[in-house]
């Protein structure tokens, strides 16, 4: 799977050339992009999946983009012509060597020159396409797959490792969402810089909410879980059925909440949303008394993000960016966040509406909490870097440039 390798004349890649007149590397063609998403994106209401949908939507706007995926995708109206649900509902999807054939067909008849990947898994169909039709190849990476496997305990992240660097080094474009995802893959995938890029997780608006708009989300989280004026809201929002998000609320209840407890004059709940909480934490109820709100799933979670006074992003493990971080600073919300779980979204850029502090340091994340900013705007450069518009503007840009 090597860049550059020599093709002899009778093998197998040679002679799908010749069948299918694919010799042309698509160099003279307008461009045309295609997005691989390998599982069921839509309806989107994870980060991970609200990364993929949006970053599509927006590449939407500025040149009509075909959708591949499996056929239990709900696609929005806006976009459902262009939708091709054709590798299967199985998990043995991933190594149905048949997707080959559909794949090329539908690349030839839309003269397809430029198909995104969505993480790794399919590389191996890719190098196959690349080479057979000439398309261009980029993949989005949401974080480096063998890592954040290594940190969930694993035993494989090693194979991982070894065919998530072959598939990068086969790729023209590599989409990764933070500079320390994209740096660590430089250095030990052997990646040329020229092929690597930053396209973040975005958000769709442009200006953090009004004052007003914060006061009615703020009056009605008070009057959703009884919360009084004088008390300051902290928030925690995540999928908690993934294991870094359910490390996180552990360390919320057993570090940081007994901590703060123990705060003379510092008034606060802390509230904590998302679905799939395992049924060991007895939806936490017990920690009522202790200042724990669980809020469960909720439809419109933007109104938590407005009228919360603070944000938790006490996050360890996981790897990429942390979408709920993006969000919550997005919304004018200020954030106390672990080192790790801040990887993209720099100080830099977010200024005072963030405050990082080191892995496992929860002594000085309770006292970020305690002094944290909760009163300035989030800056205009913020807005500039993560808002889906000029993200996708930058990554058509990338494709583009590379004919």
């Amino acid at each position: 799977m090597q860049n550059g390798a020599k093709e002899k004349p009778g093998n197998l890649i040679h002679c799908l050339k010749r069948i299918f007149n694919q010799e042309n590397i698509l160099l003279n063609k307008k461009t045309q992009i295609a997005l691989l998403a390998p599982y069921n994106v839509y309806p989107a209401q994870t980060g991970g999946k609200k990364f993929i949908a949006l970053f599509y939507e927006y590449l939407c706007r500025i040149d009509p983009v075909y959708f591949i995926s499996v056929p239990e995708n709900e696609m929005p109206s806006q976009v459902k012509s262009s939708f091709h649900g054709i590798l299967g509902s199985k998990k043995l999807r991933y190594a149905n060597p048949f997707l080959f054939f559909r794949l090329q067909k539908l690349i030839k008849e839309k003269e397809i020159t430029d198909l995104i990947i969505v993480h790794p898994y399919y590389g191996w169909l890719a190098w196959l396409l690349k080479k057979v039709t000439g398309v261009r190849l980029s993949i989005l990476s949401h974080n480096i797959e063998s890592i954040r496997f290594k940190s969930m305990g694993k035993p494989w992240w090693r194979g991982m490792w070894l065919y998530e660097k072959n598939v990068h080094r086969i790729i023209d474009h590599n989409f990764f969402v933070t500079e320390e995802d994209m740096s660590f893959a430089i250095e030990n995938y052997s990646l040329s810089p020229d092929k690597c890029h930053v396209i973040t997780y975005g958000i769709e608006w442009q200006q953090q909410p009004t004052i007003a708009e914060k006061r009615l989300a703020a009056e009605y989280l008070r009057k959703q879980h009884d919360i009084k004026q004088n008390e300051k809201i902290l928030f925690f929002n995540g999928s908690l059925n993934y294991l870094p998000n359910i490390e996180a609320v552990n360390f919320i209840l057993e570090h940081i909440n007994p901590a703060l407890l123990k705060t003379a004059g510092f008034l606060y709940k802390i509230i904590i949303c998302g679905k799939g909480l395992p049924p060991a934490f007895g939806e936490l109820k017990a920690y009522r008394e202790r200042n724990i709100i669980y809020g469960g799933f909720v439809e419109d979670i933007n109104i938590y993000f407005k009228g919360a006074d603070l944000f938790l992003n006490p996050v360890i493990s996981g790897g990429g960016i942390k979408t709920k971080l993006v969000e919550a600073i997005g919304n004018g919300l200020t954030a106390v966040s672990s080192k790790t779980g801040a990887f993209g979204v720099s100080p830099a850029i977010a200024g005072n509406k963030i405050s990082i502090v080191e892995d496992h340091d929860w002594q000085g994340f309770v006292h970020a909490i305690k002094h944290a900013d909760t009163e300035s705007d989030t800056a205009p450069a913020f807005f500039n870097h993560f808002y889906w518009g000029n993200i996708a503007k930058k990554a058509a840009g990338i494709i583009t440039k590379g004919k």
